[in-house]
């Protein structure tokens, strides 16, 4: 959030709106975010790629305190977001001409449509129908990202499937989810949660990010033994975990609205 109201802890107003008065100034205009999270034990800080950063904290949790945390951890998320810089995605325009999901090897070339209904049609020799009442950023983001998890709820669980099959390594459920800062998750339960934005990278990163969350309903923990059974099912495992980190180049603009 932006705006906050004045407190004395976080969490507990005491006054008029204003801005979050934490931040130096020059932090007031920037992407720099509070979130306050019942689930949270303690402060920390997530950098995405776009600029932003989101302090999350428990609530009741005093202001001097997160702007102790802030101060020790301002120079890390400084030089986090030049490093995501580097790797952001280059097409800026909300609107694309064209879209590619690299997980299928496919690519369209986007049609504009005015039409009272949102929504995204793949009309066929490489031409996807964009309809949106009054064609503009938002609208087409809120087609686009629709469509986009349709995709991913197909082919990523075809996929999720299949290598389970091929490991031994079974699951309960998929659920997909679009967050900032990670690819995916494995649960306790079973529960293995994918990024959509997964379709934007090539299928030997996406299998080797579904082998290691499957390898996580063996071993809840990055230890050797967790690492030796992914080498297993994938020996080329390290390059393909940079190629990942980095693969937020290759998620386009409008993805993350």
């Amino acid at each position: 959030m932006g705006t906050v109201r004045r407190r004395s802890r976080v969490g507990q107003q005491v006054g008029d709106p204003l801005q979050l008065g934490l931040w130096p100034s020059r932090d007031t205009s920037s992407g720099w975010h509070v979130r306050i999270s019942r689930k949270a034990r303690r402060l920390s800080m997530r950098v995405s790629p776009g600029g932003r950063v989101e302090v999350v904290v428990p609530p009741g949790t005093g202001i001097p305190a997160v702007e102790r945390f802030v101060a020790t951890h301002r120079d890390w998320a400084e030089r986090r977001l030049r490093e995501l810089a580097v790797d952001a995605p280059r097409a800026v325009d909300r609107c694309p001409a064209d879209v590619e999901l690299e997980l299928l090897a496919k690519r369209w070339t986007v049609e504009y449509v005015r039409s009272t209904r949102l929504s995204v049609t793949d009309s066929g020799g490489g031409v996807l129908r964009v309809r949106t009442p009054h064609g503009t950023d938002a609208q087409v983001g809120r087609a686009l990202l629709r469509w986009l998890a349709r995709e991913a709820e197909s082919h990523l669980r075809e996929r999720l499937d299949a290598v389970s099959a091929e490991t031994g390594l079974d699951y309960g459920r998929m659920i997909l989810r679009r967050q900032r800062t990670r690819w995916g998750s494995c649960s306790s339960a079973g529960t293995v949660s994918l990024n959509v934005c997964l379709v934007f990278q090539r299928p030997e990163v996406v299998r080797y990010l579904l082998v290691h969350e499957l390898c996580h309903r063996r071993h809840m923990n990055h230890s050797a033994a967790f690492w030796k059974l992914v080498g297993s099912f994938e020996p080329h495992w390290r390059p393909l975990d940079k190629e990942l980190l980095k693969g937020w180049k290759n998620v386009p603009a409008w993805a993350f609205p």
